[in-house]
């Protein structure tokens, strides 16, 4: 099997030394960006599965390498930062970010959200018996793991996918902060609530349409619901 490919956009170079050294033993391929400038090249170049992003870089700022990456890829992306204010982890994760993890982190802690965004990178395989969901205008074909809107194909992250995707097969129940948590991030994530207001918010944005009935509500303190619009019921 080939290696899961790191691409780390990191200037310090003892952590650089850490992560690369950690991942390296454990059998990734690891690629090294030490500014803004070179980090685009070689995502560009070697297309990895993962970048650990830093967001104080020489030549530019993380926040616009996310985007761009964002842009380009579906790409698993952990913020590694010293940064700790709120509004900068939800800005983060706005700009497609999947982790926020902050400086000073354990080894442990860093090949933990690795792997929980790896396997957000492969959602799991919905029931054997549902191939698709039609709530309304959006149509979810989960065999391709593709998303319609009015039947032109939306792109999804793979974390916005993995949370569409619990949230369409409980259609209809409340789906609580800790339930999604768990299912979409893994064990660890019960207290991060923003990723799920900012996720929600993500999806709401691509797939809703103005006018209309919302897709997923928000039950106050307790999580969201998705309901097929107009009281009609999902097709499976």
């Amino acid at each position: 099997m080939k290696p899961t490919r790191v691409l780390v956009v990191e200037d310090d170079p003892n952590i650089v030394d850490l992560i690369r050294s950690n991942l390296l033993v454990r059998g990734y391929d690891v690629d090294v960006a030490t500014s803004a400038v070179t980090a685009l090249a070689q995502f560009v170049c070697h297309d990895p599965a993962v970048v650990l992003l830093d967001l104080m870089l020489p030549g530019g700022d993380g926040f616009e390498i996310c985007r761009r990456i964002r842009q380009m890829s579906p790409v698993g992306i952990i913020v590694v930062s010293a940064r700790t204010r709120e509004h900068e982890k939800v800005r983060a994760l706005n700009l497609g970010a999947d982790d926020y993890l902050t400086k000073p982190f354990g080894v442990d802690e860093l090949l933990a959200r690795l792997v929980a965004t790896l396997r957000r990178c492969r959602p799991a395989d919905p029931p054997a018996d549902v191939v698709e969901i039609k709530l309304g205008h959006v149509h979810i074909d989960l065999d391709a793991q593709a998303v319609y809107r009015d039947g032109e194909r939306v792109r999804l992250t793979p974390t916005e996918y993995s949370l569409l995707q619990v949230l369409a097969l409980n259609e209809g129940k409340l789906m609580s902060y800790g339930l999604l948590l768990r299912e979409v991030w893994g064990p660890g994530y019960e207290e991060s609530r923003e990723y799920v207001r900012v996720y929600v918010g993500r999806l709401r944005a691509k797939l809703e349409r103005a006018g209309y009935p919302p897709l997923i509500f928000t039950e106050p303190r307790a999580g969201y619901r998705l309901v097929a619009p107009d009281g009609s019921e999902p097709s499976v």
